[in-house]
């Protein structure tokens, strides 16, 4: 089988696999926990519709340019929505993840927050230069947003493989097969962007291997919703875990500090009944030396 048969036969298996795993996800009722998913693959199928009949009909029905031009825009945007996807099933997968330690699941998401908008930053930046053509920005952009990205799933996937235990969860649990199937693609499109660079000649071969990677990261997904999933353990943590700790100083950050007045109040501050208070107790506690005193003298 030729190496255009196989990409020819994965891109048109690529949208019914997303299809299955869309009904896998709308069967377990899943679909407003893992909305990102959804969005994602809804999106990679918009897509394939739009481009594959620009590929076979482009240069019969319409016009070759014209069909490429309109192909190009498509994969391109299309490539971006799913990037920003990407970022926000990493974001709701972190968020489920770090449910038991609200501390830590607050900090963490003010942290991916400023990351994601500081790779968004980078992204825009790095594309800028001198004459450049809106063609060579929009692929400049977009690429360097998923290199970000990737790098991002592959740090959670490996987080999430450390803290699994630790979190309650399983090997069978769902944030850990959407992680796996995000590092899955995400380990392809970093290979694909370094491989392409020096190999351009082999970029149809590599094709084969990034629609196959897509396609078994999608699978797993399905596979992951299809199955029951494991029931989170009650987490016990000792005394010393640095989950524990790190949890119980992030709940306090941010937190609006306490105040003691030191002295320098003018009487006007209070009210009368508190200033009754206060002369009563201040009288209290001037009797109380007195009458210790007599109760040790006589004893």
């Amino acid at each position: 089988m030729s190496t255009m048969v196989l990409n020819d036969l994965l891109t048109y298996l690529e949208p019914v696999i997303c299809l299955i795993a869309i009904l896998s996800i709308w069967r377990s009722g899943q679909v407003r926990r893992h909305v990102y998913v959804c969005g994602f693959l809804a999106m990679r199928i918009i897509s394939l519709a739009i481009a594959l009949p620009l590929l076979r009909f482009g240069g019969k029905s319409m016009e070759i340019h014209l069909a490429y031009k309109i192909y190009f825009y498509v994969y391109w945007i299309s490539f971006g929505i799913e990037t920003i996807l990407c970022l926000a099933i990493i974001y709701s997968i972190f968020k489920l993840a770090m449910v038991p330690l609200k501390g830590l699941q607050s900090l963490g998401m003010l942290i991916f927050r400023w990351v994601g908008c500081i790779s968004f930053a980078l992204a825009i930046g790095a594309a800028f230069s001198p004459h450049i053509s809106e063609i060579k920005f929009l692929t400049a952009a977009v690429s360097q947003l998923q290199r970000s990205e990737s790098i991002l799933t592959l740090c959670l996937l490996i987080f999430v493989c450390f803290a699994i235990r630790p979190m309650g969860l399983s090997f069978r649990s769902r944030i850990f097969g959407i992680s796996l199937g995000l590092g899955i693609m995400a380990t392809t499109n970093l290979v694909q962007a370094a491989w392409i660079s020096y190999h351009p000649r082999l970029y149809s071969n590599y094709s084969i291997i990034s629609g196959v990677s897509v396609c078994l990261a999608i699978l797993v997904w399905t596979a992951y919703f299809a199955l029951p999933e494991a029931k989170r353990r009650i987490i016990v943590l000792p005394t010393t875990s640095p989950f524990l700790r790190w949890n119980q100083i992030s709940q306090v950050l941010g937190d609006a500090p306490g105040f003691v007045a030191i002295g320098g109040i003018p009487p006007e501050l209070f009210a009368p009944a508190e200033l009754e208070i206060m002369r009563r107790a201040s009288l209290k506690m001037a009797d109380q030396p007195v009458t210790d005193l007599s109760q040790s003298q006589t004893a």
